[in-house]
């Protein structure tokens, strides 16, 4: 096929680097247009100099763009900046494919959107219009969507160990407690106290307790199916480390389920993914086996209160928690191996 020409909007950031860092090992790909606004007409190896032995455009504003041409475009910009420029240029140019790493479409609900996010959304329409961009199990939907919105990365990981066990009535899904740690990159990589170094590092600390904007997120994958509303325990962690991320489920078990039917359902639920490693029996996941991948694994374990369990899963939150899964969004969407420059193995030690 005809190499698809993309944009990178927000390319100075930490997912938009990684998204460069992929696409440019992805044969079907020719990256025509990189923006960053506050870093405009500088090379992106002045931004990021282990990319600057690439062939690459200088970065521009995204008001520079020339959209013509152009055959889907990655949006890694902050949460409240998307939705006008998400607009403005489908608008113009509606054959385009947008691939949002933003939180600016993933919520269905306006008036839940307009509780966690401080402000009515800018483009309802175009809010009805996404595609939840989890992609083994929405893979249908983004074959022929236009607005894929792809997860967070707290959700990617809860949810990919949550949703088959849930669809199978065999944990009670109104009493999840979701234990998450994330490396430090998931906060940006704008200058904020609390990732200085001296503040971040040598140390574990939670933050947005009780008050996380992923917990509707995945309130509203879960619900959908659970078949009916529901809420969950969430609260993530600051961990003193580049990338990476793991979440502990700890669930109730129902219908006599056992920790083995949850194992059971999770491996046929995932069989033929090619990014899901289902561990087994005793297999404890870690954050070193998937960093720098775009693969998750999943381990479930007996707790010893009778009637209860843990899932734990593990992913790289810059990967298949954010440009990775975004890449794996493109390639379904343009019909290619999904697989398609993201089989790089983690990187180990």
């Amino acid at each position: 096929m005809d190499r698809i020409r993309i944009a990178v909007l927000g390319a100075s950031g930490y997912t938009g680097a990684d998204l460069v860092r992929l696409s440019v090992r992805h044969p079907n790909v020719e990256i025509v247009a990189l923006t960053a606004n506050t870093h405009a007409g500088r090379p992106i190896g002045e931004v990021f100099p282990h990319l600057s032995m690439l062939d690459l455009p200088d970065l521009l504003k995204w008001e520079d763009v020339d959209w013509s041409g152009l055959d889907a475009a990655f949006c890694g910009l902050p949460h409240g900046t998307t939705q006008e420029i998400t607009a403005a240029v489908l608008g113009e140019n509606p054959r385009l494919k947008m691939i949002d790493m933003s939180a600016d479409f993933r919520l269905r609900d306006r008036s839940v959107y307009a509780e966690w996010y401080g402000h009515e959304h800018r483009a309802p329409d175009l809010q009805g219009e996404a595609v939840y961009g989890l992609t083994e199990h929405y893979r249908e939907a983004i074959r022929d969507a236009r607005l894929i919105a792809c997860p967070g990365c707290y959700p990617t990981a809860a949810l990919l160990a949550l949703l088959p066990i849930v669809e199978a009535k065999l944990v009670d899904a109104s009493e999840i407690i979701i234990d998450a740690k994330s490396g430090v990159s998931g906060a940006g990589r704008g200058l904020k106290q609390n990732t200085l170094f001296c503040e971040a590092g040598e140390g574990l600390s939670p933050y947005s307790i009780g008050k996380h904007r992923h917990a509707p997120e995945i309130e509203q994958e879960i619900g959908a199916k659970a078949g009916g509303a529901v809420v969950v325990n969430f609260t993530p962690h600051l961990i003193p480390m580049s990338r990476g991320e793991l979440c502990t489920s700890y669930l109730r078990l129902a219908g006599g389920a056992t920790a083995d039917d949850l194992r059971n359902r999770l491996a046929e639920a995932y069989r033929d993914e090619p990014f899901i490693q289902v561990l087994r029996k005793g297999g404890i996941p870690q954050t070193q086996n998937i960093r720098g991948s775009n693969y998750v694994q999943i381990g479930v374990f007996e707790d010893r209160i009778p009637g209860r369990a843990i899932v734990i899963s593990v992913l790289d939150n810059l990967v298949k928690g954010s440009a990775g899964q975004a890449l794996q969004n493109m390639n379904v969407a343009f019909g290619l191996p999904e697989t398609t420059a993201l089989q790089q193995l983690p990187m180990f030690p």
